[in-house]
């Protein structure tokens, strides 16, 4: 491990920085300042588009690849060229406005458009574009296909243990049993909703200026439809255009991702633990690794570690996404400034999803279940056949059927030929009796199998 890693004090740049590097390039100081940099490019190129600003004529193929190079060529040199200029100004917009003009007086042929370098614009407009695109990055080409690799995981377990039958364990006592399959397509089917969601939230921007109004615009251009240049310009980037707001976004978009993402986790909480216990269960065995070792002090102990660190790590990142979702759609006035320290924590917050994500990869990746003491559990528990034979004898009008089990299993744990002897006595028709004598705990699965191949 490097001495940067070890000195970090996030985990996310330290002890679980391998699996956090896909987002380093997004979230990081430099992703920002690059984002910032593409944006305000990208709008001084639209202004040039503009027939109506006519001091900015449109730039010819030359001086367009030469600013789109500036911004798809930006190196971490270029990124402390900024940090060096912000030193000065102390802010940190301004810096990037500054460094694209010094870049650009480098260059004859691009002297004149110097002061269209973030015209009209208030900081939030830049910020505010730059920030979406590094949502949309993050959540498209890395949080979407890692949640994606997740479920196809999910999606295999089920299919392959379809009919591995499994007691359940409503309120932690026997009940009716399930499948092994069944109960991970349930977990596939509340995660595909929440993925679809996700990937479904619009990734909003704006670029209306001071407090939202197009002030400096008009004074400039007031024969220029602003509102629409503006629409054009942000669906351009592949964004949602908001037409009404502060001097800021209002941020209900992120807001509402942070909230998509955090069910997601949630859900994968809740899985993370069924697995710690049903592994406590023996439902389900952990493979070795050579020489890894389980305890200090315990030779013996095989731990569910991954789930663990899967479970504590989704929780980290779902008390920052709560609390983005909570805190940034409110601002006082028309802007403060506790947006903007706040945004630069988004990172750690997907950072902490991708190490938990990593986690529960590799727990999987170890896991088997146990079909014989999956079978040694059903065998215990005849008692929960009482509900199939209570309810075929409300089909067919004997008395009391609910009552009559209750008083035979409710606390009681009884063996097969306690049932039998029961349902022997029942007034029934042969072939509802037969159905009932052929049951058995392993075979009372009902439609799991179907419905976890269905998945």
């Amino acid at each position: 491990m490097s001495p940067h890693r070890l000195t970090a004090l996030s985990p996310v740049d330290g002890r679980y920085a391998a699996s956090a590097d896909p987002l380093r390039p997004i979230f990081s100081e430099f992703g920002l300042i690059h984002a910032r940099v593409r944006v305000e490019l990208a709008w001084l190129i639209a202004l040039a588009d503009e027939p109506g600003i006519v001091e900015l004529p449109a730039f010819d193929a030359a001086a367009r690849a030469s600013l789109l190079a500036l911004g798809e060529q930006f190196e971490v040199e270029d990124a402390n060229r900024i940090k060096a200029i912000e030193a000065t100004t102390n802010h940190d917009v301004k810096a990037v406005e500054y460094f694209i003009k010094e870049r650009l007086g480098q260059q004859p042929d691009l002297g004149s458009a110097l002061e269209f370098v973030h015209f009209a614009c208030t900081s939030e407009d830049i910020n505010t574009l730059a920030y979406a695109l590094m949502l949309r990055q993050a959540r498209d080409t890395v949080i979407l296909p890692r949640l994606d690799a997740l479920l196809a995981t999910l999606r295999g377990l089920a299919h392959d243990h379809a009919g591995l039958a499994m007691l359940s364990r409503t309120h932690g006592q026997t009940a009716s049993p399930t499948t092994v399959g069944k109960e991970i397509a349930n977990v596939v089917a509340r995660l595909e909703r929440q993925r679809d969601g996700l990937a479904g939230i619009a990734i909003v921007g704006k670029i209306n200026g001071a407090v939202g109004n197009y002030n400096a615009h008009l004074s400039a251009y007031p024969e220029i439809d602003w509102p629409g240049f503006a629409e054009r310009f942000v669906s351009g980037l592949g964004l949602v255009f908001n037409p009404y707001t502060t001097q800021i976004e209002p941020h209900d978009g992120i807001a509402e991702l942070c909230d998509a993402q955090r069910r997601c986790n949630t859900i994968a909480i809740d899985f993370c633990r069924d697995i710690w216990g049903y592994i406590a269960l023996g439902y389900f065995r952990q493979s070795l690794r050579p020489g890894e070792v389980g305890s200090s002090t315990m030779p013996h102990k095989v731990n569910p570690i991954d789930f663990e660190n899967a479970e504590g790590n989704f929780g980290l990142a779902n008390a920052l996404l709560g609390h983005f979702a909570e805190k940034l759609p409110i601002s006082r006035w028309q802007r403060d400034l506790t947006d903007s320290t706040v945004l630069r924590a988004l990172g750690t917050a997907f950072g902490h999803t991708l190490v938990a994500f990593d986690a529960l990869a590799r727990g999987l990746g170890k896991l088997s279940p146990d079909p014989e003491r999956l079978a040694a559990d059903l065998d215990t528990a005849w008692e929960v056949l009482a509900e199939a034979i209570q309810t075929v004898m409300r089909r067919h009008g004997l008395p009391a059927p609910y009552e009559r089990l209750k008083a035979l299993t409710r606390g009681r744990s009884i063996g097969e030929s306690d049932l039998r002897a029961f349902i022997a006595e029942l007034e029934l028709p042969p072939a509802a009796r037969h159905h009932l004598e052929r049951l058995t705990p392993a075979s009372y699965t009902g439609l799991a199998e179907r419905l976890a191949r269905q998945i």
